[in-house]
This record gives structure tokens, sequence and C-alpha cells, in this order.
């Protein structure tokens, strides 16, 4: 062996040579092998990185990157050229933060539309505001999945308050979990301004009592507003109404949502009906068994015929679900819930024969396209003419092609309320400033200015802000999801009983 070896690879100087050379790439390939091992890329983009192996690709991207998800490309790429033609200098800047990555198809659905809508307030205030300075420049910011890696995010984002990025504000923001508070605390706690589109709950809000978080608006109403506008639309006698609830803990939605149905229901003669979602609440879990149970209670009432849901969308449509099959079909109920309802319209594991089988379900939307169409839109609180507005500007940014979005896939509401939470971000930078880019701690200022006639004048309806950021008397359509599943538009309710005035000022209380 030792002769052959000799004759094949050290019989003549070139053969050393050759063998040395062949000895040295081999070592060195299996060093860099495990260098690589040891130390792997976890670059995604510019600006986006795995925060470890393994890890989603989480961070800021203005260049058109969709965190690998193929339903963005197009959205994330008309962004990223409306960037392309900004000159420094001229710009300041807005993050969209969302857990881009998620895996759930609400979310996923939600994010899209949410990015669109983002989208064409940014082109609105660059190429239809009269040449309004400064330019806006938007930024896909990704907390991954359950805002897992939100401290990523965000300490990436306070990194971009100077120059040369300029971030003078962050919307998007729109899930109520202890990941979204914690990250809207550390953001408005370095000072920069946050604009929730989606966040609706009272927990993650400053008011009378305190601002703990200094610096957010908010263009959605609280769970409060929300469940005060549904009670007055429905008329609900107390006597016949049950509350379902989860309780999960650690999720501001749901507590503040059970909490705002709680206080209608004082005189109610029924306990509340309990059930504890997943950890992650878009895992199916066991709760369709719990639902079977329930719904059968709910038969052995006497007089019952409405159910307030406090949970999330995955553990809604598992309860109309399972009520759908409910022993006692000779009797009607009614489910009334805040605006996670609105993911059910696409959901395809609703079971729609539920629908037709004497339940009807209704929630308190965001936004509705239909809201705001003649005849019969109300006079004040918004009108037809700022939603038509939205509308030409869908057909005019269609060329930037930004993926498919119509009136289908408005129904959620997502892309007009995060329309209009970019909207109150520019309006706020540019009333801060009588130059190129205001201080960013003048644009924290704006969020108690944003009323009367300076009030915003959204696709959604009138976003007049309160002393604390929380918009007042903000209109809540009421949508009731149709036999076939879509989302029928019933009637605007308001939480103060009725249209505001048309000054729309918050009375000195707030």
């Amino acid at each position: 062996m030792t002769d052959w070896f000799r004759r094949v690879f050290w019989f003549t100087p070139l053969r050393k040579g050759l063998t040395v050379l062949l000895a040295l790439a081999v070592v060195a390939g299996l060093a860099y092998g495990v260098h690589r091992i040891a130390n792997p890329d976890l670059t995604c983009a510019e600006g986006v990185a795995r925060p470890e192996a393994d890890a989603e690709c989480v961070g800021v991207s203005a260049d058109g990157y969709a965190f690998g998800v193929a339903a963005l490309k197009e959205v994330a790429g008309a962004i990223a050229r409306e960037n392309r033609g900004l000159a420094k200098g001229e710009y300041a800047t807005v993050a969209v933060m969302l857990p881009i990555t998620s895996t759930d198809s609400g979310m996923r659905t939600k994010v899209l539309h949410e990015l669109q809508g983002a989208f064409l307030q940014q082109y609105a205030a660059n190429h239809d505001s009269n040449e309004q300075v400064p330019k806006i420049r938007l930024v896909l910011a990704n907390t991954g999945k359950g805002n897992h890696y939100w401290r990523t995010t965000v300490g990436q984002l306070k990194a971009m308050v100077d120059g040369p990025d300029n971030l003078r504000a962050v919307s998007g923001v729109a899930t109520s979990s202890a990941e979204t508070k914690d990250a809207v605390k550390e953001l408005t706690g370095a000072g920069i301004p946050v604009i929730g589109t989606t966040i609706t709950a009272d927990d993650i809000a400053n008011g009378p009592d305190g601002d703990p978080y200094p610096g957010l608006a908010r263009v959605s109403p609280t769970n409060g507003d929300e469940a005060r506008a549904i009670a007055q639309f429905g008329k609900v006698e107390a006597k016949k109404a049950v509350l379902v609830q989860d309780t999960r803990p650690g999720d501001h939605y749901t507590a503040t949502l059970k909490k705002a149905f709680a206080d209608l229901l004082t005189d109610a003669p029924y306990e509340p009906q309990l059930f504890t979602s997943p950890p992650d609440p878009t895992d199916e879990g066991t709760t369709p068994n719990t639902f079977r149970q329930i719904a059968l209670l709910l038969c052995g009432t006497r007089d019952a015929d409405t159910v307030f849901f406090a949970g999330r969308h995955t553990q809604l449509r598992q309860f109309v679900n399972a009520l759908g099959q409910r022993p006692c079909q000779h009797r009607e109920f009614t489910v009334l819930t805040g605006d996670e309802g609105s993911y059910l319209g696409a959901d395809v594991r609703l079971d729609k024969k539920a629908l037709a089988n004497k339940v009807s379900v209704r929630y308190a939307s965001l936004a509705h396209p239909d809201a705001w169409k003649e005849p019969g839109a109300p006079r004040t609180g918004g009108s037809p003419a700022a939603y038509k507005v939205f509308t030409d500007l869908l057909e005019k940014a269609a060329d930037p092609d930004i993926g498919p979005i119509g009136e289908t896939s408005l129904r959620d509401g997502q892309a007009i309320i995060a329309y209009d939470a970019m909207a109150t971000a520019v309006r706020g930078i540019r009333e801060a400033t009588v130059d190129k880019l205001p201080a960013i701690h003048d644009v924290v200022t704006q969020w108690p200015q944003l009323k009367g006639p300076l009030k915003v004048e959204g696709a959604s309806g009138w976003i007049c802000l309160d002393n604390h950021g929380n918009p007042y008397n903000k209109a809540v359509p009421i949508v009731e999801l149709a036999r076939d599943g879509s989302q029928r538009f019933v009637e605007i309710a308001w939480p103060e009983e009725k249209a505001p005035a048309q000054d729309c000022l918050p009375p000195g209380a707030s």
C-alpha cells in the first residue's frame, strides 16, 4: 500500500506538488465546512437576518424583500419602486410593523391587505398632495410569527431615527398581544410615534388615568367602544344573553373584550361559559370539544338567544361550527363578537351550513366597503366622498401592481384601516414641520391636534383623536356573515349612540 501511494502521489516532483495542493484544498474545504456549521450565514437581505439558525428572516426592508412570502412580492416590489424614486434628505420614513412571516392563513391575508392599504396612502402622499413635504418612504418591519422577534426589529427601528433613514413613525402594530404591548412600550418609550391599525385592546391605549404609551395614536375603536356599539345596535336583553369567553392569559384583545361584554351583562341570569385556547390561538387544539359541550348547555337554557363571544377567530369559527350542530335546531341564536369576526369570511374551515341552521354571526368591523355608500350614509362621522378618494386611488395606483385587491378583498376592512393609519401618520408628520423634515419629538405632539378642522377624513370614517390619541366616537360598521360566508354590511353603529357632531370635538372629560 505504501509503495502504491509513493508511485501514484509521490514518485515525481510534479506529483508531490499536486498531492500537497490536493491535501491543502481538502483541509481548507473541511475547515470552511466546519466554520460554516459553527457560524452559519444568517443574512437574508439588506437589513434582514435570522436571529438564530433555522429562524425566520426578521428585520426591516425598504428594497422589495418579501420575507419569503410569495403573496407579498407584488406589493413589496411596488413599495420598493416608490422608495427608489425618492432622493435622500427629502423623505421621512414610516415603518409598517407586522408579523409578516406568520403561518396562520388569516394573519397572512391581514398582512397582505394592510401592506396594500399602506402603499396606497404612500402613493397618495407622494403624488396627490400638491408637492407637500416631506415625501414618504415606506419600510416593512417583520417581527416574526407571533411577534416572537419583536425585540430584534424594534432595536433596528430605534436605530433608524437619525439619518439617512429619518424614521418618523411606526404603523401596523396590528395584534393586541403581550408582545405587541411590549413593543409599543419600547417604541414610545424611545420617543417614536406609533399609529396602531387594528389594536383594539383597551389596555394598549392611553387615557385619563395616565399615558403609559406617550406618542401612541390609534385609528380603531377600543374593545369597549366596539362592545357599546354592538349592544346599542342589537338592543340585546341581558336576560337572554350568555357570555362565552377565553381564559387564556396574556391576550389583551380577549381580556378587554370579555370585560367590555361582561359590563353590558351585569343582569344576565347565566354565568359565563369558559374555554381555554392553546398558547398559540391559531392552533386548533381541543377547544372544538369544549364548544360542543357549550352548545349543548345553551340548548339547556330556557330562553337564551344571544351569545357574546370573547375570543380569537380560530375559536370563533370552531364555536360557530359547533353551534350549527347543536341538538336544539329549532332555536335561533345570534353570535355577537369583535373585529376578529372579519377573518371568518375567508376561513375555509367555516361550516357554512351552520349559518343556514338558524345561527347568525354579527361582528364589529373596523371598516367595510359598503359602510359609506349612498344612499343612506350618515351625514357626519365619515363621508362617501372620502371613501371614493380611496377607491379612485385604488384604480390609479394599479399601474405599480400591488397584488390582487378588489371589492371582495376589501371586505375584511384591513386595507381600508391601514390606509387610514398611514394617512394619520402622514398628517402628523407634515403638520409638525414647515420645512422638509420635522424633529421626531414634534410629530409626537401632533396627535391631540387631529380633531375638528384637522381631523383625518378617513375611508373608514372620521378620525378625531382625543388628547390621549384615541379616536372619539369612531364609526363601527356592523357586519353579518351571509349564508354563503360572505360579509354583508348591516349598518353603522356608534359608541356614543349617535354620530359625532360636525365639529367632531371630544367632550371635555377626555
